[in-house]
Order: structure tokens, then sequence, then C-alpha cells
């Protein structure tokens, strides 16, 4: 076992996006069916939830203040303290949903897209820059996923969750990506959402798989660390120095989940964690 612990006992569908706001020391995460917004701030305890008008695929902090927030439709904005809504780029495709989402070291948001039957090449991956301009990076995707920076900013981490790979790019000069090319194949379930940490290795969630995966920057599996859910969704560095690994978990589709199924746990001391940069708009 892990040494986990429960951070938030919770039963959400579809947990998913743990992202650690440094300004305010508190976690965000979300829960994709449900269309909630969560903060947990673990000092105090104290717990907030905010219910989107829409399915939310990931939301992460602004630099001005507010949240960035992919939903269905589309990236919009939530002004400080929840309110003042504006979409920042809307495009609508019927049977697609927003998926997880990643801030680069630039400041522009990579949000991911998937339908909701999980068609191949039905999903995206876009890079939204602050003042709204939109690129889509990748278009031939199935569930778009994980997505992470090195330390350096050099290279980026992608995950298409059923190609059962983590894939790794070179980063170029305009900030994107380019040369992929296989980091490590996971056998054990499906990879989800990831994280990097302070010495570049690359944390792995393994949907139907149990378990977080640790992968060096060269692509061995150095460490693995057991859950008692067989589904966790994602995972990211938090606390005051960065050290705890938060976990988010789902209980969707599955016919007798875990009493934990829904929550997000956390294993103190796991690592070390790379600050993460806030959404430049």
């Amino acid at each position: 076992m892990t040494g986990y612990e429960v951070a938030v006992r919770e039963y959400a569908a579809l947990g998913e996006g743990p992202t650690w706001d440094a300004d305010a020391q508190r976690l965000i995460w979300i829960d994709i069916l449900g269309s909630r917004v969560y903060t947990y701030d673990p000092a105090s305890g104290r717990r907030t939830v905010m219910v989107t008008e829409q399915h939310v695929g990931a939301a992460k902090p602004r630099a001005g203040g507010g949240l960035v927030v992919n939903l269905r439709d589309g990236v919009g904005l939530y002004g400080p303290g929840g309110g003042d809504f504006r979409w920042l780029h809307r495009e609508p495709v019927p049977g697609r949903r927003a998926n997880d989402a990643a801030v680069a070291p630039d400041g522009s948001l990579w949000a991911g897209t998937m339908r909701y039957d999980e068609a191949p090449g039905g999903g995206t991956l876009s890079r939204i820059t602050g003042d709204g301009t939109v690129r889509t990076v990748l278009d031939d995707v199935a569930v778009s996923n994980g997505t992470g920076w090195s330390p350096d900013g050099r290279l980026m981490y992608y995950i298409d969750s059923p190609t059962r790979r983590v894939d790794v790019f070179d980063v170029g000069e305009d900030g994107l990506p380019v040369n992929r090319r296989p980091l490590a194949q996971v056998d054990r379930g499906f990879p989800d959402g990831l994280t990097v940490d302070a010495d570049g290795c690359v944390w792995v969630a393994l949907w139907d798989g149990g378990a977080i995966h640790r992968y060096t920057p060269s692509g061995e599996l150095d460490r693995v660390l057991e859950l008692p859910v067989i589904r966790p969704t994602a995972c990211a560095f938090g606390g005051a120095d960065l050290a705890d690994l938060y976990i988010t978990t789902a209980r969707t589709g599955l016919d007798a989940p875990h009493p934990l199924s829904g929550s997000v746990l956390v294993v103190p001391g796991a690592g070390k964690g790379l600050p993460q940069p806030a959404f430049a708009g």
C-alpha cells in the first residue's frame, strides 16, 4: 500500500483535473459529469463547490484571478469568486465534450476534447492563448488526456488514452510540439492524467489499473503507487512545499465501486512537484 490518506471524501462520478493553486494555497479539482468545480484548502479543511452550466473537463487558475474552464462547448472564463462568466472560445460540436487540459510554461491553455462515445479521431488538442487565439495542434485524437512539460520546458508529454502510451514531443521555438515518439507503453489499464515532478519524472494515473506509475525521463518505470480504487484519473503535487501527491478518482461505470471511488486521495511526501503556471488570460 502507498500510505495514502483521504483528502476529500466525495462521490464524484468522474473526478478529474487536480491542480494546486499556489496563490490561494488550495487544490482545485472537478467532477466532469457532475458539472462541478471543487476547491479544497488542506490547512483549514475548507471546501467549496461551483456548478457549471455544462460538463467541465478542466479548471485552472487565471493570472488575474478567477478560473479558466474547459467546457463541453469551448473554453470560458470566470472572474474572482466564480462570477462574470464569459466565453473565450466557443466551438460546439455535437457529440463532443471537453476533457483534460493543462497550462504551458508560457501561460497558454492546452485543452483536449473527445467524443462521448470515444470514437477514434473524434477528439482534438488545441492551444489557446490569453487573448483567445486558438490553434489545433492535434486533430486525430480519441480521448485527449494528460499533458505536461519537462522542468526546462523543452519536452512536452501527452496521453491519448486508448493508445496505452505516454508520448513525448520536443518543443519548438514557437512553443509547438514536434517529433512525437513513445516514452512508455502502459500494460496495466489505460493511462489517464499525468504530472511532471522536479526531477523530470512523469507520474501517470492508470484508469482501470488501480495505481500511479512514475516514469523516468528515459521512460523507465521506477515507482508504483498501489491504490484501493480501480479508477484513479489524474494526479498533481500540492501543499506548501509541493511534496504531497493528490489523486482524483472516478466511480462512473462501476457496478460495485470502492467506498473511496469518487474521492480525492493524497500521498503525503510522495515527491517534489513543479510550480504550475496560471493561465495568462
